[in-house]
């Protein structure tokens, strides 16, 4: 692996943070599970590889996805000069998930997630993972007409940030060269610790 001293392209020196994929997907399945009390199998990712079979129309279910991850402006990044130095990159991200009640008690289910969310200790297990819930969009139904039977869906669009903290190898500078060059002189200047 490259670092600073190297020259070339720089990866993080840790490779997992942040969740992303099927684990940031779990991070809200198992919210939703935990606010509403859906059984597990009931509160599915909305795009799978291979899709499953629908659950019947008298059966409370939700569908998830991450509908848009915006960035904000900027990164921060902050040198730690411990051990051989390293730079400490912080960003924070917004995330959309857009949640699909299904079923006969689909507002109701809805409803609990909304009001579930308004709960500090409902949000604790996001805060492990550096996330905060920031807003809920409405409730809206939305019915679907499947094999000429209606039925009943509800969609929410939750927001959250996050906080995507990564380190990468940029060690500390050792020693340092230059020349300071005015009409009248040169004078070479060395830095060294």
């Amino acid at each position: 692996m490259n670092d600073s001293s190297t020259g070339g392209y720089l990866a993080p020196a840790v490779a997992t943070p942040p969740l992303e994929d099927a684990a940031l997907d779990a991070v809200f399945q198992q919210l939703i599970v935990g606010v509403t009390g859906l059984p597990g199998s009931m509160v599915r990712p909305r795009w799978q590889p291979t899709v499953p079979k629908q659950p019947e129309p008298t059966v409370n279910w939700c569908a998830l996805g991450i509908s848009a991850q915006p960035l904000d402006a900027g990164p921060a990044i902050a040198h730690n000069p411990a051990g051989n130095g390293s730079d400490t990159y912080i960003r924070h991200q917004t995330i959309d998930v857009l949640t699909t009640f299904y079923g006969p008690s689909s507002m109701q289910y809805a409803q609990l997630l909304l009001d579930g969310l308004a709960i500090p200790q409902n949000l604790e297990q996001l805060k492990t993972n550096d996330i905060q819930s920031v807003s809920e969009g409405d409730m809206r139904a939305v019915p679907e007409l499947v094999n000429q039977q209606w039925i009943r869906r509800y969609d929410v669009t939750l927001v959250f940030r996050r906080k995507i903290t990564r380190t990468y190898p940029v060690l500390n500078i050792l020693s340092a060269g230059a020349t300071i060059k005015t009409p009248a002189v040169t004078t070479p200047v060395s830095v060294t610790p």
